[in-house]
């Protein structure tokens, strides 16, 4: 049967052989001692954490608790994010044997005990970690987006084929039979003809604190921290995790969040390459009404409000992140109440069929839907996506991963395409109603007038005052897919890459 199929095979394997039963994508695996037992240090593949953060805690109770793994090395340029307690906790589930804290990734790498990395750090580490390990001949689990621009996508996919290693991207969803099921269900016509996709972060953010002049963490080795970056003023309050709304570091929830969604959309429509043309519209607005304070402005400075219609010729995607208070979206039909909640979605994916919808409204999910809105079809299930990434290594088999790198590059750089043209255009603000104008010449199977519509009632509906803060509009960017750049647009293609800092060079693909 596909190859769909012949995975979740291997998957519910997997699960009857580590014990452990994953309730959702993100689910930690928490009971680990007394499977440790079952296998000895010497034939369980060593580990290094790269970055113990909140996510990164994540990582670190999966490997900590599956018995074919062993943590050899916790690594952040942060300390205190290794403390003794942590190590405690680490040496408890793995049967005694403590992990060595380490703030430079690089220390770990010659040792012949470790065989892969985990690596939650900053997006703007992501590539240049994952390269590092490769070169020296370690697997990679890389959580999204798989790169901080669209350079370090290909140069992680050269890597991934020069070295014929495992790169397992941190799209959990790829793993979940729900979409798995979901995905083979649209794809063999189960909602007729598929040709339009939305991915939407409905997910409230609020404002990260006024920009201003921040002291670094005393425990921060900040030149490491920076890594590939400049080395810049710390400008906003939180340190950590508020790095995803400023655009040396993080990507905004376009790069942060979209990746999980845009992933899912592109494996409904079935497109393996860059669209033929990208336009976005947005801003970073709302929180002069938050604070009740007119004069306010926000550490962040990616889009909190953002719009982008992605063109693949006979197919399209839009993707939609809100980060003020909205409701879920609703899919255009006639739905009973008892309904309601499955045929919405706020972070999630609705996929529109000749035939009828499909929305995938939560990691594992997904309903099916005819054109009055009635259930045909519910597909459910939590996968193992850290479980898939070992077997994967295990068996000897990249291509058995179900999120490499060239899938995770493709997913990542959507996102990127679509805040490219909203930073080109940052400065050219425009009204609704000229907004309204210049979209009616776009292409796209989507309403852009309604998707245009329900964003500007959403943003007013918060009191967010349109004609003193205007929506920005970005250039149309027309898109050579084979190349992979923008055609007659030196600028554009400027943003494809970034300046790197030494010793922190992510290198050409050829160069890997």
């Amino acid at each position: 049967m596909s190859k769909l199929t012949r995975r979740r095979f291997l998957e519910d394997s997997l699960f009857a052989a580590a014990s452990v039963a994953a309730a959702s994508c993100a689910a930690p695996l928490i009971q680990p001692t007394q499977a440790r037992a079952q296998v000895s240090p010497n034939e369980r593949l060593g580990v290094m954490i790269v970055g113990c953060g909140g996510r990164g805690g994540d990582h670190i109770k999966f490997y900590a608790s599956d018995p074919r793994t062993v943590i050899l090395y916790l690594c952040d340029p942060d300390t205190q994010r290794i403390n003794e307690r942590r190590i405690d906790d680490v040496a408890e589930r793995q049967g005694g044997i403590r992990p060595k804290s380490i703030r430079d990734m690089r220390e770990a790498l010659n040792d012949p005990n470790l065989d892969a990395i985990s690596c939650a750090s900053a997006n703007h580490w992501h590539a240049l970690a994952g390269i590092w390990a490769m070169q020296a001949k370690k697997h990679c689990y890389i959580e999204k987006p798989l790169c901080y621009n669209v350079h370090e996508g290909k140069a992680l996919t050269a890597a991934s084929k020069k070295y014929n290693l495992v790169v397992q991207t941190g799209t959990q969803c790829r793993s979940n039979p729900s979409n798995i099921d979901a995905v083979e269900f649209t794809r063999s016509g189960g909602i007729g003809e598929v040709k339009f996709a939305r991915g939407l972060c409905y997910k409230r953010r609020a404002a990260i604190g006024p920009l201003g002049d921040y002291p670094v963490p005393p425990t921060v080795d900040y030149d490491l921290w920076s890594g590939p970056s400049i080395i810049a003023p710390v400008t906003r309050p939180n340190f950590h995790y508020d790095w995803h709304w400023q655009r040396l570091y993080g990507n905004g929830d376009m790069g942060n969040q979209g990746p999980h969604q845009t992933d899912i959309a592109r494996w409904h429509l079935g497109v393996e390459r860059f669209p033929n043309s990208v336009i976005t519209y947005g801003g970073r607005l709302g929180y002069q009404v938050e604070k009740k304070d007119p004069n306010y402005v926000d550490a962040g400075d990616t889009a909190n409000t953002e719009v982008s219609i992605f063109d693949y010729g006979d197919k399209c995607m839009v993707f939609e992140t809100r980060g003020l208070p909205t409701k879920p979206l609703m899919i255009p039909a006639k739905v009973q109440e008892e309904n309601e909640k499955m045929a919405s979605a706020g972070v999630g994916v609705i996929v529109y069929g000749s035939k009828g919808y499909l929305v995938q409204s939560e990691y594992s999910l997904s309903v099916a839907f005819d054109l009055d809105g009635n259930v045909i079809k519910v597909f459910r299930g939590g996968g193992n996506h850290y479980g898939n990434f070992i077997e994967a290594i295990l068996k000897g088999d990249p291509s058995f991963a179900n999120a490499p790198a060239r899938c995770g590059a493709l997913s990542a750089d959507v996102s990127h395409l679509g805040n490219i043209s909203y930073y080109l255009g940052e400065k050219n603000l425009v009204s609704p109603a000229e907004l309204k104008k210049q979209l009616s010449d776009i292409k796209s199977l989507d309403d852009n007038e309604a998707t245009l519509a329900r964003t500007v009632e959403h943003l007013e509906s918060y009191g967010v005052d349109l004609a003193k803060t205007p929506l920005s509009l970005g250039p149309y960017l027309k898109i050579d897919a084979e190349k992979e750049v923008f055609v007659d647009n030196a600028e554009a293609n400027e943003m494809l890459t970034r300046p790197y800092r030494a010793p922190y060079v992510v290198p050409a693909p050829e160069n890997v």
